[in-house]
């Protein structure tokens, strides 16, 4: 079987729409002022996940649980989720992780439970550029997870950055860099702040990333992490060869996957659907055993292998030759055998390439 198709891989995301605060930038189906029904939504996370099971869900390849802050809610229950799903042996299941929230007891029984890999969102490794994205923890706490991760026996740690913030300085994005490299991380995420409709950070056009410092700042990350040992396989992700997320290779490569809780996406032979917004409604609709899906599209074929060229493209496996033009983009891709990848420059200007896809 090919590393480009996988079907007999699936994946379980899981959604904690729990935060302790809410970042500038963020975007997602998150809230601040639901603690209260924390332990309500975990219950009903285990009979969802419960009553998928029962009517045959596959076996389980991949299992990433996001949000919002997982950390914030009793590990326990977390792994009791986990408990309930058909893991195949040797799955690939991440837990996103806040810095200021890790304890080495929590990874202890994340551990225990079958965690094999944290997510943690350091962003930034200095305090003013945290501030300026309005995020609250304190960069020392980050070595001090680390160490709890390390210390808990869980192989694989991916750190998160972000770059583009207002006030980021060339200099501080290549010390946060660096610092994150100095942890030994087995994977990274590095992603341009990007301005989401409806943040804080929207209403704000003064402190809007700039296209020019993000792309200085791209070439930046690339270089340290290749150095480093962490190679580029998805246009913001890097890893020690063997440690690529597969729970995301599975996105990439148009994989099936089911997503528990509310606005989680699911998606199985070219139908997408996602679950209603808020964790109060997804608590009902289990409670009252009615669907959790808020709505739904299926895409037709050539929608389908567009999409699968334009995300083949961003990650490392490119794209068959006769998918682009090499001679109309110079410098931006090379053939490599019978693929086509994007070159550091091209990788730049990703979205341009990939508009340049023959039909």
């Amino acid at each position: 079987m090919s590393q480009h198709h996988a079907p007999d891989r699936f994946g379980v995301y899981i959604h904690i729409p729990f935060c302790h605060h809410r970042c500038d930038y963020c975007s997602f189906a998150t809230w601040t002022d639901r603690h209260h029904v924390i332990d309500q939504y975990m219950n009903a996370l285990v009979t969802d996940i419960r009553r998928n099971v029962a009517v045959g869900m596959s076996s389980v390849d991949t299992v990433f649980i996001g949000g919002g802050t997982p950390t914030l809610v009793p590990p326990e229950a977390l792994m009791a989720c986990l408990s309930e799903l058909p893991l195949v042996p040797g799955a690939e299941v991440t837990v996103e992780c806040n810095p200021d929230d890790v304890t080495d007891a929590m990874m202890a029984t994340y551990f225990e439970g079958g965690v094999n890999r944290i997510s943690m969102g350091v962003q930034s490794m200095t305090t003013h550029v945290l501030a300026s994205l309005g995020r609250t923890h304190n960069p020392a706490n980050v070595q001090r997870a680390v160490e709890s991760v390390r210390g808990s026996g869980i192989p694989a740690l991916n750190l998160d950055l972000i770059y583009g913030a207002v006030g980021e300085t060339l200099d501080d994005w290549r010390y946060t860099v660096q610092q994150a490299v100095e942890l030994s991380p087995t994977h990274v995420s590095a992603y341009g702040l990007t301005v989401e409709p409806g943040t804080p950070l929207a209403l704000e056009p003064h402190r809007h990333p700039d296209d020019d410092d993000q792309a200085d700042k791209y070439i930046i990350v690339d270089d340290i992490l290749r150095s480093a040992g962490l190679a580029n396989y998805e246009i913001s992700n890097w890893a020690i060869p063997g440690f690529e997320c597969r729970h995301n290779l599975l996105y990439w490569r148009q994989g099936d996957y089911t997503g528990f809780g509310c606005a989680a996406h699911s998606h199985a032979d070219g139908r997408r659907w996602w679950n209603v917004r808020t964790p109060e409604r997804y608590i009902e609709a289990v409670d009252t055993n009615s669907p959790t899906e808020a709505s739904g599209e299926t895409l037709d074929a050539v929608t389908r292998k567009r999409e699968a060229l334009e995300l083949s493209l961003r990650t490392s496996d490119g794209v068959p030759v006769g998918a682009l033009d090499p001679k109309t983009l110079e410098g931006l891709v090379e053939v490599v055998g019978e693929r086509i990848v994007l070159t550091q420059r091209g990788r730049l200007l990703g979205n341009e390439v990939s508009l340049r896809l023959l039909p």
